[in-house]
């Protein structure tokens, strides 16, 4: 093989903002911050997060005064 081809391969650890689960891995890039994990996503919880209470075009109605 090449020498001084390759990255360096370095100990990182992967944080989540939503519920603050770090995760240790090895990465050539260093610490990675992520929005949302496995532990938190409703897909892998099995868990349905409320985010939006009114829909889209009860919203659209409400700011333009409609009906």
């Amino acid at each position: 093989m090449k020498t001084e081809i390759h990255p360096n391969y370095k100990a990182a650890k992967i944080s989540c903002a939503s519920c603050g689960t770090v995760y240790e891995t090895r990465t050539s890039i260093g610490d990675i911050n992520i929005e949302i994990c496995s532990a938190c996503h409703p897909f892998f919880t099995g868990k349905s997060k409320l985010v939006d209470t009114t829909g889209r075009v009860d919203k659209f109605k409400k700011k333009y005064k409609m009906q």
